[in-house]
């Protein structure tokens, strides 16, 4: 019998105040992990570890910018204060920037950029060196995207290359920490009804993102979640440098 059971492990989710990082914090709690939420908005941060406490879960909070990823390495020193170990690492934290690749700024490839891969470097960096160093095994799962498949999707040229670097990263990773009892897998998410879609509920414009995918409709943050449980869990201990897809059939249609 797989084991999805994560109690006794301890989660840093990054993105953890709303939307898809908040979804899989979440899940993380429900299957037993303790989960440090990461994020810049404090209030959404303690409305999803309240919800989470209330549900019977452990979380705890950490209001930081991750940014390009700088700070990584204190981040991860101030979640283990909280914690004492981590286990597993999700990187949710997104940005994006919307407009024609001819008129794409270099501060705005840098945000966007940053965020994305830069950052998912350096924390992997910062988490795998704690894991090293206690000889614990662990497991990263970043979140990343369709458009690093066959999905052309204009206006997003700096997320596309960004997702599309974060499975070189990944894979790259899962060999290297092998050795390590680390693994390293991706989610590769389609359309999640967020706040970021809900502008285009009910509209021309919602139709067009739900009429391609087989499964016709959005997904949720919690389906996002339940693939993140998966990787992270013993039900996935052979399974490293995998990206998983989630996007209702999106990217086969």
């Amino acid at each position: 019998m797989a084991d999805f059971d994560l109690t006794g492990k301890n989660a840093l989710v990054t993105g953890g105040s709303s939307g898809i990082g908040a979804g899989i914090a979440a899940k993380l709690a429900a299957a037993g992990a303790r989960v440090v939420l990461v994020g810049r908005n404090e209030a959404g941060l303690k409305a999803v570890r309240d919800s989470i406490e209330e549900s019977g879960g452990a979380a705890g909070t950490l209001p930081w910018d991750i940014g390009d990823g700088t700070s990584a390495a204190e981040l991860v020193a101030a979640a283990l204060r909280q914690v004492g170990q981590l286990d597993i690492l999700v990187h949710a934290a997104g940005n994006q920037v919307r407009r024609p690749a001819l008129e794409f700024s270099a501060d705005d490839w840098d945000a966007v950029t940053g965020l994305h891969l830069r950052a998912a470097f350096l924390l992997s960096q910062a988490v795998g060196r704690h894991l090293v160093e206690t000889g614990r095994p662990g497991s990263i799962v970043f979140v990343g995207s369709m458009t690093s498949q066959r999905a052309g999707i204009p206006d997003v040229v700096a997320y596309a290359a960004a997702k599309s670097g974060l499975l070189g990263l990944m894979r790259s990773l899962a060999v290297e920490w092998a050795q390590h009892e680390i693994r390293v897998n991706t989610v590769l998410i389609g359309f999640v009804a967020t706040k970021l879609t809900q502008d285009v509920d009910s509209t021309p414009a919602r139709k067009a993102l739900t009429s391609r995918a087989p499964l016709g409709r959005l997904g949720t943050p919690g389906e996002i979640g339940d693939g993140v449980v998966f990787l992270a869990s013993d039900a996935a201990s052979f399974i490293t440098g995998e990206s998983l897809t989630i996007d209702g059939g999106w990217s086969i249609a």
